[in-house]
């Protein structure tokens, strides 16, 4: 009765409930893993200046570039169900070398700024392969009702995160919380491969279970060519570097304003975690009651439109009220929207794709386009501000785009909808 009670609640169907909860531990160990550190990395970019961020986002971008070519050259040697497996046993080696670098070397500049770099391009391809999985793994249908479930994973995991720093920060440092974030990763790798034997045991069809035990094979560089040869794709790569754009001008100010708030480190990793906890409770409430119950009746569209329209909204509030408060009031709720209903709804758009560019399409979207996007607005930003110096500019600039990104989300909603329901007028 309890079980039956829970599926109607959470909108599951027979067979699906252990490969919902294999999903949502997933999401939740990857990112209490890296919510954990993500305020050691507004830490570690304040370290470096905040008048240096656009250098960050720069080589965050190089990085990236880097990054691609041996990411391709793995997706396209191992097999698909394994993909995951090496990059995230890769990132955790990372982790521990970092570890030992801060407990050597605590205030080593280059250090920080190394280590915000590296963790910016942690973060992208790690939530890329591993929405890849699911994306491969779920049917259409399934995406629409079950991707909202697991991702508040993600949320309770942002939530966890954010707790963890504060509170750990301080008896075991940053190398400590470095540690204990590689050991969620291996763990989340883990709760991976119960999904892929799940799937093993329910399979669509022999067919795609052979195939995800054989390589991608192709090219290293194989992701850029895709996107470039469909039109669907390149909106998708459109729809990631408006999200980054607004992002990035946001992000600006609120480094700009907790440095000027809180001189002391220890203080901005307890604000920027603070930031994270009353984003990620937002989310969650929604992942769980209301992003697949709206995917499912109203489509894809509605999560793909409206956070850039209240970003919209919130970017012209920003413009006649430039402030801290107003700014954490509108950070809250594009970043949970995001959380909440973008990404879900980013993530079904792939699932209308071959299972190569599931991979090698989606990785490059989701980290060089992402990246790109990033470096570009942050030198965009940072010039509005020097010539016009008035917040109300750059604000008002970011209204723009919040738009443009509401359209290109609606466009993507309808494509998608033509790829999956052809019959359909």
């Amino acid at each position: 009765m309890l079980q039956r009670w829970l599926a109607r609640l959470f909108n599951l169907e027979k067979d699906e409930t252990g490969a919902v909860t294999s999903g949502f531990v997933l999401f939740f160990l990857l990112f209490s893993g890296y919510f954990m550190l993500r305020p050691v990395r507004e830490t570690m970019g304040i370290t470096g200046g905040v008048d240096n961020l656009q250098w960050l986002f720069t080589g965050t971008f190089v990085a990236t570039l880097a990054a691609m070519p041996l990411f391709g050259w793995v997706a396209a040697r191992v097999q698909r169900r394994r993909i995951l497996y090496w990059v995230f046993g890769f990132f955790a080696i990372n982790l521990a070398g970092f570890a030992l670098g801060f407990l050597t070397q605590p205030d080593n500049v280059w250090l920080a700024r190394t280590f915000y770099i590296w963790l910016s391009v942690f973060n992208l391809i790690a939530i890329s392969v591993a929405w890849s999985v699911l994306v491969d793994l779920f049917a259409v249908a399934q995406a629409k009702r079950l991707f909202g479930l697991m991702a508040a994973g993600a949320s309770l995991g942002g939530l966890t995160g954010p707790v963890l720093a504060v509170y750990l920060v301080e008896p075991i440092g940053h190398a400590g919380l470095l540690l204990l974030s590689a050991i969620f990763l291996l763990a989340a790798a883990f709760a991976a491969r119960q999904v892929q034997r799940w799937r093993d045991a329910h399979p669509l069809s022999a067919e795609e279970t052979l195939h995800r035990q054989r390589p991608l094979g192709g090219s290293p560089f194989a992701g850029a060519t895709e996107v470039l040869r469909s039109p669907f794709m390149i909106g998708i790569a459109i729809f990631v570097l408006l999200l980054a754009s607004a992002t990035t001008f946001l992000y600006f100010e609120q480094a700009r304003l907790v440095e000027a708030a809180f001189p002391d480190k220890k203080d901005q990793t307890q604000v920027f975690g603070t930031i994270d906890t009353i984003v990620q409770s937002l989310a969650i409430l929604s992942q769980l009651f209301l992003t697949g119950r709206l995917a499912q009746r109203l489509g894809i569209g509605v999560l793909l439109v409206a956070v850039p329209v209240v970003a919209m909204f919130g970017f012209l509030w920003l413009a006649f009220a430039p402030t801290f408060a107003v700014l954490a009031i509108v950070m809250v709720a594009r970043r949970a929207g995001e959380y909440a209903f973008v990404r879900p709804g980013r993530e079904m758009l792939w699932t209308a794709v071959a299972p190569q560019a599931k991979y090698k399409a989606k990785n490059f979207v989701d980290t060089v386009v992402y990246r790109g996007a990033d470096a570009v607005s942050a030198w965009v930003k940072a010039g509005v501000d020097m010539l016009a110096q008035q917040p109300a500019i750059a604000a008002l600039l970011g209204a723009v785009i919040a738009l443009v990104w509401a359209f290109n989300g609606a466009a993507l909603a309808r494509m998608h909808r033509r790829m999956t329901h052809p019959t359909d007028p």
